[in-house]
């Protein structure tokens, strides 16, 4: 087959997922790296010649060239989370090294740096517009972190420990898929599954049956685990399926050993630790933050430990009543891990009458989506409408939707996978498909995001039903989606969600699922799946009083996950083989008030530090929440759908990108610093 043929080099906007193929991949990949090779040295070689060193010359042909890695690249690392295969899964690993010693390449390359010095110290810098500017900057910050300033034999060491990295991380993983998808439960008595709500037992019966099982069959996906261990009354269940939860890709559980993320939990730390120091950094977190807003690791630390110290007590308390609960109502002395959920419902139900599950009938996914349309629009003047005939999805149940401004011009797109499948992975996340950016003949490439969640299928002829979590869940993606949709910078490096400190990514997503809890938002975010009514005002008021139920213990979980990581990142320790499982306890002894079982292995499966982009920024959640209830309490004192308000966070935030400080976005939002009141009062805590 000849190039020509080779359907991922001839992608131009946006793909078309039936016309790619696993065998053709690789070819792509090394042909097209070695083209953007080709441009780096030309380009140089023609600088040297005319000494003409402007944006234009230097930045916009390899630009341009790259463009054409990341168009074949996004939409195979898009399929192999979505739709992944053996096949497929091999291909896409094979090629991260090749990526990788592409970017060492860049970060490395001599004479580029001198090209990007000339530039950045040219009067021609200075006359660039702001964007221009700041991506160049943080190339020249890039060059450093890539290690340009090493001698040969340490930019070697520099570019294997970059590639081994890569390679470790995709194998974690990897390991926590075929841990969760090597699972399963069937339960043929339906006695043992009393309690469980009646939705979760269809989607059971309807995963049973379509597999040729008899009963009902549970998986470790979250919408098949979450309502046994919430809601069934049989605690042997519960426990089973919670110890094969939190086992997943360790040395014990059901597959003990079998998929084991300890060796390169291991390896990966120690990797990360020789990287930072071999860039002339103390630690990796150090080395992290050169891309974040904070300023130092006591920085974070100190914003973790004081909000930990704001919430410890009431948190505390909040479980203690939980205890005492279940001791008086159902004579349980003890709460087991496997139980404090399910009692933590109960409390829940008994105090404000309401029930997570009972709330499902109210929000069918077409009438969230449609109420969140209507958000955005009464918030951003944004249109969004269905395209169900221009565009090829790689699976039947993906969606693709035009977003408009309010003149009706065609501003962007994004597709939304919403349901779990077996193959794709857990969890909730955006990413770019299509950035924005200025063609050469001066077209801008209107941008298109991937929207990816994990809910509960339809069950027979009724639409997919959701939590009031499953919708913040979704407003929060679709707040990342926005970041990338309505910007306004035309240079990708810095636009979208590129160039964004990524302390502050978080801020659009969390921002947004304010309106989640909006009595004027949820009523139209709201309706029976059967009779079309709204949710009721009772039920709408319990719902908006249960907001802050156990809020500081969430707080505590979540401080507990951002200690765990950062301390792993900056005070690691080669030579002490109980490093890991030291620090773990020690965030726990001082911040947890839920007692976690010796056998937990969640970090383990804890993606997000080990093979999803968080490494020493899980803090980042937290963070990014403190800048976003602070923005959103300027909608309060001044209506939660002021449209001149929205259109100030646009044009502050959403639009800019990464090309200004995230700290001077905000100011520039919010007219001041941000402050950490509007925080606890939403959470219901009380400021110490």
């Amino acid at each position: 087959m000849s190039l020509d043929d080779n359907y991922l080099l001839h992608v131009k906007g946006i793909p078309d997922f039936s016309k790619i193929k696993v065998e053709d991949i690789k070819e792509a990949v090394v042909y097209q790296i070695e083209q953007c090779k080709v441009k780096v040295d030309s380009t140089i070689k023609q600088l040297e010649k005319t000494q003409d060193y402007t944006y234009d010359s230097l930045v916009a042909p390899i630009e341009s060239e790259e463009h054409k890695l990341n168009s074949l690249w996004s939409p195979v690392s898009h399929l192999n989370s979505v739709m992944n295969s053996d096949e497929l899964r091999v291909v896409h690993d094979e090629c991260l090294p090749l990526l990788s010693d592409y970017d060492t390449y860049v970060g490395q390359h001599e004479g580029l740096f001198k090209a990007y010095k000339k530039l950045y110290e040219s009067d021609g810098f200075t006359k660039l517009p702001s964007d221009k500017k700041k991506y160049i900057q943080n190339v020249m910050r890039d060059f450093r972190l890539s290690g340009i300033a090493l001698n040969s034999e340490k930019k070697v060491k520099y570019g294997e420990l970059v590639s081994r990295l890569a390679q470790l991380s995709s194998t974690f993983s990897n390991n926590v898929m075929d841990a969760t998808l090597n699972w399963k439960k069937i339960v043929t008595d339906k006695n043992d599954l009393k309690g469980i709500p009646e939705l979760a037992l269809q989607s059971a019966k309807q995963l049973a049956e379509k597999n040729g099982n008899e009963g009902y069959e549970f998986t470790l996906d979250f919408p098949s685990y979450f309502p046994i261990i919430a809601y069934a009354d049989n605690e042997e269940l519960r426990k089973e399926l919670y110890i094969a939860y939190v086992t997943r890709a360790s040395d014990v559980g059901p597959n003990a050993g079998r998929w084991d993320n300890k060796k390169l939990i291991d390896e990966i730390l120690d990797k990360r630790d020789q990287l930072a120091k071999l860039l002339g950094f103390n630690d990796y977190a150090q080395y992290s933050l050169e891309t974040k807003m904070a300023d130092s690791p006591k920085q974070v630390l100190d914003f973790l430990y004081d909000l930990a110290e704001c919430c410890h007590q009431q948190g505390k308390c909040e479980f203690e009543e939980l205890k005492e609960y279940a001791r008086k109502e159902f004579g349980k002395n003890e709460l087991n891990p496997w139980d404090v959920t399910y009692y933590s419902e109960k409390l829940k139900e008994s105090r404000y009458n309401i029930s997570s599950e009972e709330l499902r009938v109210y929000f069918p996914l077409p009438k969230v989506l449609n109420g969140l349309f209507s958000v955005v629009n009464k918030l951003f003047g944004v249109k969004i409408i269905e395209n169900t005939k221009s565009v090829n999805v790689w699976h039947k149940d993906v969606m693709f939707f035009d977003l408009y401004d309010e003149n009706d011009n065609l501003k962007a797109g994004f597709f939304l996978d919403p349901y779990a499948r077996a193959h794709k992975r857990g969890g909730a996340w955006m990413d770019e498909c299509v950035g924005r950016m200025i063609s050469a003949d001066g077209t801008v490439q209107r941008p298109v995001a991937y929207l990816v969640c994990n809910f509960n299928s339809p069950v027979g002829d009724k639409p997919s039903l959701l939590t009031h979590d499953d919708i913040t869940t979704l407003f929060h993606e679709f707040g990342h989606g926005l970041n990338l949709m309505l910007t306004t910078v035309d240079t990708s490096g810095v636009s979208g969600i590129n160039g964004v400190s990524w302390d502050a990514v978080e801020l659009p997503s969390q921002f947004l699922e304010n309106w989640c809890w909006q009595p004027e938002a949820l009523k139209f975010i709201s309706s029976h799946v059967d009779t079309n009514e709204p949710l009721p005002e009772d039920k709408l008021n319990k719902l908006i009083e249960a907001k802050n139920y156990h809020s500081a213990m969430w707080v505590l979980r979540q401080l507990e996950f951002g200690l765990m990581d950062f301390r792993l990142h900056h005070e690691y320790d080669p030579d002490n083989k109980a490093f890991v499982n030291n620090i773990i306890q020690s965030v726990r002894d001082s911040v947890t008030v839920v007692p976690v079982s010796p056998f937990n292995r969640f970090e383990d499966s804890f993606t997000h530090i080990f093979s999803g982009g968080y490494a020493a920024g899980y803090y980042s959640y937290l963070w990014a929440e403190l800048l976003s209830s602070d923005a959103f309490s300027r909608f309060e004192e001044e209506g939660i759908f002021n449209r001149k308000t929205g259109q100030d966070f646009v044009d502050c935030i959403l639009s800019k990108g990464g090309s200004e400080g995230a700290l001077d976005l905000f100011v520039k939002f919010r007219g001041r610093k941000p402050k950490i009141d509007a925080l606890l009062r939403h959470k219901g805590i009380k400021k110490i």
